[in-house]
């Protein structure tokens, strides 16, 4: 028993050899061509050499600068042990050795923390990816380019389900080709006896894991019309996860490893977070094809309408003009020569009015508002052909959205022209106007920019139970008004239907912009 009030002490290391011998990071000696001079115990371990036969072995670590490496402070580097080809991250400093031309390396393994980071970032990045870009194929390219760079891996493949639910496209690669005939090479190997896991992730709707794939697949001849594709790069293990959209596989997604890689946890929920984006995005995809179906057809119901209003009815007169003289004619009644001048006038102004509209249906059709540049051009068409076929003084006030709309999504702009072709539609045909006006816009609003719009006539107006509220609600009725407020919607928008006191109608649209985006006081609001 110790004396009261005594400490006991443990033995201390007693010379500097056993400190380094002990230390819990690497320490190591290198020349100045980068080669291991000596190690101690920690960092041979970490490198996965022989701690008695470092000596001359190249180093993790470049050769050294004596110009920057200890002005530089801590940095990283990659290693690869030689013999299991484990992929090691370290974190490392340099400190020369006075009087010689030696250094000497202090490291730490950082493989986790850095991986655990890139995934972090990878998953982020790939969120955006989903909620910003438009392209299906753009965002899983990217994702699999993402996941393969993150981890490290040999390749990655997102595959789609078509919509018949009978074929799978590979829609995003690294590593690997996208060629066109992968599927039918995978089911010319099924034919022949492979086991596929991809298909039987899909159809379980579970992750299925495979150590030493990469063997099994090369040396079977069951995968013969795959083993071009498959042979290069190396891999070695195999993950495949599903994509699932609201509960119903859409995809797959494939991961191959590089050798000395192994499937644990933490990658197999770094695939499963991956997965789950890729299938957001194939998910968001298909909303918005059927988005735009329900688009199409309404402005197919639309263009039939406005044929029918206009250049149907202008065309029956037209023929039942000159139906009347052939009439005459049959009668014996020649017709005079001021009756075939009146009824050749009469052709000739309905068929101006034809061509008229039909060139402002054009317009609409494919106003080309995909820019900028695009949409000012676009509304400025429509304007002019607008007013030169209804004869209503139709103006437009616009300071060039060039740069201030550069860089905006072509969807964006196509919806914001198409409310304002509706609006100005809807004012010529009800409204019994004789002025209509357009005003585009941005403007400051609290700390985000906004697209402000409007059509302003001095017609009619409409009656109270007419009038939207400032919500922008479902007081206005009709298909044409409901598919300008979706519009808007789809962008964070809104469309507001006013009657101003001293007469005629403001439909009123408003949408946020990204942050970016520089905003002018003075617009519409």
């Amino acid at each position: 028993m110790e004396p009261r009030g005594r400490v006991a002490v443990a033995p201390s290391a007693t010379s500097d050899d056993d400190v380094v011998r002990h230390a819990p990071d690497g320490l190591a000696v290198i020349d100045s061509g980068g080669r291991f001079v000596e190690a101690n115990p920690a960092a041979a371990h970490l490198c996965g050499l022989d701690p008695a036969s470092v000596a001359g072995i190249p180093s993790p670590f470049p050769a050294p600068d004596l110009s920057d490496a200890q002005r530089t402070g801590e940095q990283t580097v990659t290693w690869r042990e030689p013999v299991t080809g484990r992929r090691r991250e370290f974190a490392y400093v340099l400190a020369s050795v006075p009087g010689t031309t030696r250094w000497i390396a202090s490291f730490r393994d950082v493989t986790v923390g850095r991986l655990r980071e890139r995934r972090l970032a990878a998953i982020a990045k790939a969120a955006s990816d989903v909620a910003s870009k438009r392209s299906l194929i753009g965002t899983l390219e990217a994702l699999a380019q993402e996941v393969a760079r993150t981890d490290g891996l040999a390749g990655v493949q997102v595959l789609t389900v078509n919509s018949t639910g009978d074929r799978l496209h590979v829609m995003g690669s690294s590593g690997f080709g996208r060629g066109s005939e992968f599927f039918d090479k995978l089911m010319a190997c099924r034919a022949r006896g492979a086991r596929l896991l991809m298909l039987e992730a899909l159809e379980t709707r579970e992750p299925l894991i495979a150590a030493n794939r990469y063997d099994a697949v090369m040396q079977d001849p069951a995968w013969e019309p795959l083993h071009d594709v498959m042979g290069s790069p190396l891999w070695d293990w195999f993950a495949s996860v599903p994509l699932l959209a609201r509960g119903e596989p859409v995809g797959i997604l494939n991961a191959f490893f590089t050798p000395g890689q192994e499937v644990g946890e933490s990658e197999l929920e770094f695939l499963l977070a991956m997965a789950e984006q890729a299938a957001m995005a194939v998910d968001h995809a298909a909303l918005l094809e059927r988005e735009r179906d329900v688009a199409r057809r309404e402005e197919r119901q639309k263009l039939a309408r406005d044929l029918h209003d206009s250049v149907v009815q202008q065309v029956f007169s037209m023929m039942m003009q000159a139906r009347s003289l052939g009439v005459l004619v049959a009668r014996g009644l020649p017709p005079t020569p001021e009756k075939v001048a009146q009824v050749a006038d009469d052709l000739s102004g309905s068929a101006e009015a034809v061509l008229a509209d039909l060139r402002g249906m054009v317009v609409e059709l494919r106003p080309a508002a995909t820019t900028a540049s695009g949409l000012s051009s676009a509304l400025r068409s429509l304007v002019e052909t607008t007013s030169a076929r209804t004869g209503i003084d139709v103006s437009l006030e616009m300071e060039d959205p060039a740069d201030d709309l550069s860089g905006l999504d072509a969807d964006l702009l196509e919806d914001v022209y198409r409310v304002l072709a509706e609006a100005l539609h809807n004012s010529v045909k009800h409204a019994g106007a004789s002025r209509i006006r357009l005003r585009l816009a941005v403007t400051a609003r609290g700390r985000r920019g906004r697209l402000a719009a409007e059509v302003t006539d001095d017609g009619r107006g409409m009656g109270a139970e007419s009038v939207a509220g400032p919500s922008g609600g479902s007081g206005s009725s009709g298909m044409g008004m409901s598919v300008m407020r979706e519009r808007a919607a789809r962008w964070g928008g809104v469309v507001q239907v006013r009657q101003p006191a001293r007469g005629g109608t403001t439909v009123r649209m408003s949408l946020p912009l990204p942050t970016s985006l520089p905003a002018r006081p003075g617009a519409p609001s």
